[in-house]
């Protein structure tokens, strides 16, 4: 593969890459959705990576170009660098990441690069594929700028440059592609960023299975309304305990604030808020505050129009959440003999809360993840933001290859569209993989 993207990039630049940036996608394998919340997540890094040739040059321009030619050629100056929110194309995720290093170091005079990428991460599939390129940006231009950082500040401004695109992320996925290591899967914790080594169980395999539904989160409101909806719920459960509701705005904030654990956030959600969703004049007498300073203080720009969110839910399904991932830990740590079919429940629990709490599946996933049940998985759930994107399934080892046929046959082989993609990666076992690094020809 290297030797192929540098036979292209000579064909395509004239000259040959002077270095190599790789970086993976990742699968969450519990804690969805609650990064940007302030919660510990679990995912590890796939095979699967972005993989980027590079070479410095003396002009002041970036020359980007993909090896897959539904996506266009792309140069800019880089003293000049405009970011499109509405149409989020592949190349604005590259400079992301390149603003972010430009920024953080103040780079008067960045130099210009020629980059050729190549990924096999399937887009718009929830296994991080924007991300991974954002973070492989990132350490490209750390590299061509003569620059160092250690993995987690690359990390941190891998993450608030993400948000150039208009994506309220919490930072997982640029965490683990940075911090992973091969064979071990990581609890990463935020504030202050940290990774601790968590070692799955030896007779299961993980399988990723796309549903072939495409979702970008930058493209869509799902996201940022979720996002938002939890932000709302932490005001409000603040307000009902006499904190200080403006400075709070992620949920754990509240945990920590009032020092109770995960299970007593559980019985405040079902004691302050209620089920029905709340309209914006609802949520503006909780806070004694007006509509325009709900839109101007509290609101995202993409969410002003909104006009009923639905807290109770959503808070229940974070605190749930964030309680399974610090399980599944202690059961991995602990690796009792029914280790396997304890993480299977609580995958499948935490499934059932993303589809029935947070709302974020959708019919193809369900189809896809009662099929892998129906097959041998020990649990299943939704991986990545959802709506959309994959399945990750937990399935004993010597039922792999069983398994992976039946699957291909209930899911791909009944739907000519999905038959297609299903031959592009769509259906594989994956192991824990390493994270992001650079690389020079000796």
């Amino acid at each position: 593969r290297l030797q192929k993207l540098k036979e292209m990039f000579m064909s395509k630049f004239g000259s040959a890459p002077k270095f190599y940036v790789r970086a993976p996608g990742r699968v969450n394998l519990i804690g969805e959705h609650i990064d940007y919340c302030g919660y510990a997540v679990l995912p590890m890094a796939i095979e699967q990576d972005i993989l980027i040739a590079v070479e410095p040059v003396k002009t002041q321009v970036v020359q980007l170009a993909n090896t897959n030619s539904l996506y266009l050629d792309f140069s800019t100056s880089v003293n000049n660098i405009q970011i499109n929110k509405t149409k989020p194309q592949w190349h604005n995720y590259f400079l992301c990441g390149l603003k972010g290093i430009q920024e953080h170091f103040g780079l008067n005079n960045p130099t210009g690069m020629n980059c050729l990428l190549d990924g096999t991460i399937p887009p718009s599939s929830g296994l991080s594929s924007s991300s991974a390129l954002v973070c492989c940006a990132g350490l490209v231009t750390l590299r061509a700028n003569g620059k160092t950082l250690s993995k987690v500040e690359l990390a941190e401004i891998c993450t608030k440059s993400e948000r150039y695109i208009g994506t309220e992320g919490g930072g997982m996925d640029q965490s683990i592609s940075f911090l992973a290591e091969e064979g071990t899967a990581k609890l990463i914790e935020f504030s202050p960023l940290r990774a601790t080594d968590v070692r799955l169980p030896s007779g299961a395999a993980f399988v990723i299975a796309n549903s072939c539904v495409e979702m970008n989160k930058a493209a869509t409101s799902h996201y940022n309304i979720r996002v938002m909806e939890c932000r709302l719920a932490t005001k409000l459960l603040s307000n009902s305990k006499g904190l200080d509701w403006k400075k709070m705005s992620r949920l754990h904030d509240v945990q920590t604030k009032l020092g109770v654990s995960l299970e007593e956030m559980l019985t405040i959600v079902e004691e302050v808020l209620h089920p029905e969703p709340y309209s914006t004049e609802e949520i503006c007498k909780c806070l004694g505050i007006s509509l325009e300073e709900l839109r101007s203080q509290i609101l995202s720009q993409n969410t002003q129009d909104v006009s009923t969110f639905k807290l109770y839910q959503r808070a229940k399904h974070v605190y749930s959440e964030a309680a399974r991932v610090l399980e599944f830990k202690k059961i991995c740590n602990e690796a009792p003999a029914n280790a396997t079919q304890l993480l299977g429940e609580l995958m499948n629990q935490s499934y059932i809360s993303c589809r029935e709490m947070y709302e974020c599946s959708c019919p193809e996933l369900d189809r896809l993840v009662d099929i892998c049940l129906q097959f041998g998985a020990i649990g299943s759930r939704l991986t990545g933001a959802g709506w959309g994107g994959c399945t990750v399934s937990m399935v004993p080892t010597d039922k792999l290859n069983t398994f992976l046929k039946n699957v291909r046959k209930a899911y791909y082989q009944t739907d000519v569209q999905r038959l297609a993609l299903e031959e592009d990666n769509s259906l594989f076992a994956t192991k824990p993989g390493r994270g992001a690094l650079v690389f020079v020809e000796a």
